[in-house]
């Protein structure tokens, strides 16, 4: 089969059979110029999109293969006819070890055979690191820089970015910005940003640009290249957890102005292990609705405990979305499971139908009502100051109880619908560590001791 003949989208969607049919009598070169062609090897989620966009912002954690993506998109964009291309990167150092000399980098990509469309000679770039600059044979040229060195980039003109680990920035806006003003070359000059995202103003901005389009993809997307331990390791180590949901799931978490709980402080409260409980309790915040999966609020569940060393651990979020026989069951079974001392739920709000619902699936649960005489906030602060101590630690991860957390306020909750889980989670660590000083907390009356 001639070499020009390559119909990889035809090829792709043949049956396996033919396929492999074909696939054995490429000789060397057509095998070596099909290995080298990107739009036969890549993931779906690793071309870029179609449209009429000005940056297409890749969003992808650890190892997705965000660099491949990165050199490949240049190399394609070079056989369209760029000609003057920017690429930058968090430090000199990240330039040159990633983009240009890494295992994924320009230099690994490129390749003797590679032509423009135009039938152009290409093959692989000169590079002259003194002058920080990659030359391929037709004039093409693409030049390095720094983010640490934003005024570099005054002057420089390019028709096509490359902009890697663009959240990782030291001087993100103003680079961004210097970028920006000298992308003017060419009728359709285009960005390319690969980056793990971070909570970052600039980002946010660039996400918002109605003329990015945004590619978002997980380490596990690539995980036929990686290797099984440390997928194993990193699925252990982070998956759930607030660090792992950024740089593994590539998610933009954020924390909220004025929030009780930040980020940082939940990062610092877990834990893996816990020691011996001196009490235990269940808190079940009741939603008022009757349990449909597709409206109303989930029921908060949570289970805490109290060390031996006196700290308070949240070891469970049980929360869910169910009927009163189906949450009540939930509920009981953290009960038994945990060897809880109690269940506890709040009596202003459906308190009475909650004992109704924890006697009906479990008459010998140890239950008590609990009232309060202030509000949400009043009642979340105290607690939030035990995590500024350290006083309270998290088991593993519980990335839907934190994400509600920090979205508290002092000024109220600013998440999606109820703060269902916060509330449980105040109720059994009140329950815990702040009974006894908390005179406005008023204790209901205990319907069963164990």
């Amino acid at each position: 089969m001639p070499e020009a003949s390559f119909n990889l989208s035809s090829l792709a969607s043949l049956p396996p059979h033919q396929r492999d049919a074909i696939l054995a009598r490429l000789t060397d070169k057509e095998c070596q110029a099909l290995l080298h062609d990107w739009q036969f090897v890549a993931r779906p989620n690793q071309l870029p999109p179609d449209g009429d966009w000005l940056i297409w912002l890749i969003l992808a954690g650890r190892g997705f293969g965000k660099t491949r993506t990165g050199a490949e998109w240049v190399r394609e964009q070079l056989k369209a006819g760029a000609s003057r291309l920017g690429l930058i990167a968090p430090t000199a150092s990240d330039a040159r070890d990633v983009m240009v000399e890494g295992e994924s980098g320009l230099l690994a990509v490129c390749w003797a055979g590679d032509r423009t469309n135009k039938g152009e000679i290409l093959g692989r770039p000169q590079y002259e690191p003194s002058k920080r600059r990659l030359t391929w044979a037709n004039g093409a040229m693409a030049t390095l820089f720094s983010a640490e060195e934003p005024e570099r980039l005054r002057g420089p003109q390019h028709d096509r970015l490359w902009c890697d680990e663009l959240a990782a920035w030291k001087h993100l806006s103003e680079t961004w910005d210097m970028a920006m003003f000298g992308l003017r070359l060419g009728s359709r000059p285009r960005t390319c940003i690969t980056t793990t995202p971070k909570p970052k103003a600039a980002l946010r901005k660039i996400i918002a640009d109605t003329r990015t389009v945004i590619t978002r993809g997980s380490t596990f997307d690539n995980a036929g290249n990686l290797a099984p331990e440390f997928l194993q390791a990193v699925k252990e180590k982070y998956e759930g957890t607030r660090l792992g949901r950024q740089e593994l799931n590539a998610e933009m978490l954020d924390d909220v102005p004025g929030a009780l709980w930040t980020a940082a402080m939940l990062e610092a409260a877990r834990v893996s292990a816990v020691p011996d409980m001196q009490r235990v309790v269940v808190a079940i915040d009741p939603s008022g609705t009757k349990g449909q999966e597709d409206r109303g609020d989930s029921v908060g569940i949570v289970v805490a405990g109290k060390g031996v060393d006196g700290l308070a651990y949240v070891l469970a979020d049980r929360t869910c979305k169910l009927s009163p026989d189906g949450w009540g069951r939930r509920a009981t079974a953290a009960y038994r499971e945990f060897k809880a001392d109690r269940i506890v739920a709040e009596r202003n709000f459906g308190g009475a139908m909650v004992e109704h619902v924890i006697r009906t699936v479990d008459p010998t649960a140890s239950y008590r009502e609990v009232t309060a005489s202030r509000g949400k906030v009043a009642r979340a602060e105290p607690v939030a100051a035990l995590y500024e101590q350290g006083r309270v630690k998290h088991l593993a991860a519980m990335s839907d109880l934190e994400d509600q957390m920090t979205g508290f306020t002092a000024d109220g909750y600013v998440g999606e619908g109820s703060p269902d889980r916060v509330d449980a989670a105040v109720w059994a660590l009140t329950e815990l560590m702040l009974k006894d000083e908390a005179p406005t907390l008023q204790v209901g009356r205990q319907i069963m001791r164990r």
